[in-house]
């Protein structure tokens, strides 16, 4: 297995674990309420996860331009976690984990383009 398949499997099953967790788990509906955002956020954000870890395999082993675009949207989805973590000033230990996600799809982004 090479490192970029290997960091596309871990991204994709963290992203489709949270993705589900948000859709189906009350833990998820609390947090989202103390985020400030409302349940259709929590839905659209879930269904995005899921979606983005999903596109990232599919993409890889047909079209990786799909795995590209999964991983571009990974990102910019990331990036509003951390923002929103930082809003509301949760604990460095909580707001690490979206940033570093949020990292790892853009390598993983360079590192898909430059094999096209």
């Amino acid at each position: 297995m090479t490192l970029l398949l290997a960091l596309i499997s871990f991204n994709s099953i963290a992203f489709l674990s949270y993705g589900v967790s948000c859709l189906f788990g009350p833990k998820m509906k609390t947090e989202f309420l103390r985020f400030g955002l409302t349940n259709s956020h929590r839905i659209i954000t879930g269904v995005s996860q899921v979606l983005g870890g999903l596109g990232l395999v599919v993409g890889y082993y047909s079209d990786l331009r799909i795995s590209i675009l999964s991983a571009i949207g990974l990102s910019v989805l990331m990036f509003a976690g951390f923002i929103t973590r930082l809003k509301i000033k949760d604990p460095i230990a909580e707001t690490l984990p979206s940033f570093l996600f949020m990292l790892l799809n853009i390598i993983l982004t360079y590192f898909m383009y430059s094999q096209l």
